[in-house]
C-alpha cells in the first residue's frame, strides 16, 4: 500500500523527467572564443534565436569541446552549433548572410543554398543522451 501511494505521489514528477544532453563538438580549429549550441523544439522556431528552446556554451578547446545542456525534457529537438571565434555571442556572416564562423547542425548538413530543415536535423531525447557533431 505504501509503495502504491509513493508511486502515485511521484508520478507527476516522473512524467516531466529532465535529461542531460552532452554535445561533443569535434573539429574545433582553435581555443579562441566559445562553442555555442542552440536547441530548437519545432520547425516553426528552428534557427530563430528569439524562439530558441534552450542552449548552452563552453569555452572552445582545440580539437574537441563538450557542451552540456541540462534540464531538457523528453522530446524531439534539433541543434544549431557554431564556433564563436571572436566571442561576441553572434554568428558572423558576410554581406549576403553566409556564415564566416564555423557552423554545424545536429544531423543535417549545410546545403549549397542555405541551412538544412528542422526535420533533417531532429532527433529524440528520452533520457540522458550524448551526440557528436563535427564543425
Amino acid at each position: 500500500m505504501k509503495l502504491l501511494f509513493l508511486n502515485l505521489l511521484l508520478l507527476p514528477f516522473m512524467m516531466f523527467s529532465q535529461n542531460k544532453l552532452s554535445v561533443d563538438v569535434t573539429g574545433v580549429k582553435s581555443n579562441n572564443g566559445s562553442i555555442l549550441v542552440a536547441v530548437y523544439d519545432s520547425s516553426d522556431s528552428f534557427l530563430d534565436s528569439d524562439k530558441m528552446f534552450s542552449g548552452g556554451s563552453s569555452k572552445a578547446e582545440l580539437g574537441n569541446t563538450m557542451v552540456i545542456i541540462d534540464d531538457l525534457p523528453d522530446g524531439e529537438y534539433a541543434l544549431a552549433i557554431f564556433h564563436d571565434e571572436d566571442g561576441d555571442d553572434e554568428l558572423d556572416t558576410n554581406w549576403i548572410g553566409i556564415p564566416k564562423e564555423p557552423i554545424c547542425f545536429s544531423i543535417g548538413k549545410m546545403k549549397t543554398f542555405g541551412p538544412p530543415k528542422y526535420s533533417e536535423c531532429a532527433f529524440k531525447v528520452e533520457g540522458d543522451k550524448e551526440i557528436q557533431v563535427s564543425l
